[in-house]
């Protein structure tokens, strides 16, 4: 499947936001990510921002790339917009210093720079 505009803008969001997790983690400890607010908020709004934009990729896309895991992402997303008050901190931490970095390294292999995008 051709990938559109839309879909190439939802995965640029993706891997934007990824990386901006990548950023504001590193040589972080979970002690100090518990001890910083901003740290929190920070990282509850870019994993937001990114389930969010899994949540409208197109279908067809989606099913193209089982490697991404869409519901995952999407349900995280839920969860940190829905049920605010049951967010497991300990998960947040484990989803952004393991899984954003394996899904920046997906994201970068999806044809993404022949739509401009290309690694930092």
């Amino acid at each position: 499947m051709r990938l559109n505009e839309r879909d190439a803008a939802y995965l640029w969001d993706m891997l934007d936001q990824s990386r901006t997790i990548r950023e504001i983690t590193i040589g972080a400890s979970f002690h100090h990510y518990m001890q910083n607010k901003i740290l929190q908020l920070a990282l509850e709004r870019a994993l937001e921002i990114i389930g969010e934009a899994a949540r409208r990729i197109s279908e067809g896309f989606k099913s193209d790339h089982p490697e991404i895991p869409w519901q995952g992402i999407i349900a995280q997303r839920n969860v940190i917009a829905h049920e605010y008050g049951e967010i497991k901190h300990e998960r947040l931490w484990l989803v952004a210093t393991k899984r954003i970095p394996e899904l920046i390294t997906i994201l970068e292999k999806v044809n993404l720079p022949s739509i401009g995008i290309d690694k930092p």
